[in-house]
């Protein structure tokens, strides 16, 4: 079932008609009420029957709210919708129910779930939204409100149970370092279950995204862990540049010529001086390189 446009007029000039219609017929029933037995009842019954439906058609009035829609039923059955803003006529026999086309959102709870490496993760998202279909949303899902916050946590579950929290390989999508891909992926997720009630996912993102609280502490010290090896792994790598720098320097220079057991014995020197957590004593070597 698809949303397509009801009948419907705008409401100032039939406004306007039923203030002019309705004196006058009511004048017309007094006179002929008034007049002598002898004037032809048909005037007073047909008087009375049009006066009975101009007052009937004044239940066709309802107004549109802007970014509303109007889902118009006749008898059960679906009629249209009406979009435009402002007061609006149409069939009394139709009833009426006001559809927000706002746009929306709301904040999913808290999720306990086990991301791709099975570790317990609390995760939520927000996620906007906004009714672009009124019919599907009115008729093909019960409470389309319900039905969004219901389809969207469990969205959010499906795609938390494919990324790990944190990557170990630098390549590889994460919870916690890719974002964009994260709340992309949970958009369409989203998306997809929610089409069949006429509702459009704007936007989808991570709000809230931790270890649970029975591994957040060896999970932190697992990342500081993390963290130290790879600090170590950039400084090795800039001492290991520097050292080749300066034996470079002091072979092009022709400062000292040092054989290959002098040559590593001052890489090693070098390489505990860059290296080393602490600063280092310096010995200062008054005799010869050479022992023998």
């Amino acid at each position: 079932m698809n949303e397509r446009s009801a009948f419907s007029l705008p409401g100032i000039p039939v406004v306007l008609f039923l203030v002019v219609a309705i004196p006058a017929t009511i004048a017309v029933t007094a006179l002929a009420i008034a007049s002598p037995p002898s004037s032809p009842t048909p005037v007073l019954v047909s008087a009375a029957l049009v006066l009975a439906v101009l007052l009937f058609c004044t239940g066709g009035f309802f107004q549109v709210q802007p970014n509303q829609g109007q889902v118009l039923q006749l008898f059960g059955h679906y009629a249209g919708t009406v979009r435009d803003a402002g007061l609006r006529w149409t069939n009394p026999f139709y009833s009426r129910r006001a559809v927000s086309l706002r746009v929306r959102n709301f904040e999913s709870g808290r999720l306990k779930v086990n991301d791709a490496e099975g570790n317990p993760i609390e995760i939520a998202a927000v996620v906007v939204w906004q009714v672009v279909d009124t019919a599907e949303a009115v008729f093909c899902v019960d409470d389309y409100e319900n039905f969004v916050q219901i389809q969207s946590e469990s969205a959010l579950r499906q795609m938390a149970q494919s990324y790990p929290y944190d990557a170990h390989d630098g390549d590889a999508p994460s919870l916690r370092s890719h974002g964009d891909v994260v709340n992309g992926h949970l958009r369409r997720e989203i998306h997809q279950r929610l089409g069949k009630a006429g509702v459009d996912v704007v936007e989808a993102r991570i709000s809230h995204l931790a270890y649970a609280q029975e591994i957040a502490q060896a999970m932190l010290q697992r990342q500081q862990a993390g963290a130290i090896v790879a600090a170590r792994e950039r400084i090795v790598e800039g001492a290991v540049s520097m050292v080749e720098m300066a034996l470079a320097e002091l072979g092009k220079r022709g400062v000292v010529d040092l054989d290959n057991e002098r040559r590593a014995a001052m890489v090693s020197n070098l390489l505990v001086v860059l290296c080393g957590e602490r600063g280092t004593q310096p010995v200062v070597n008054t005799g010869t390189l050479y022992t023998g």
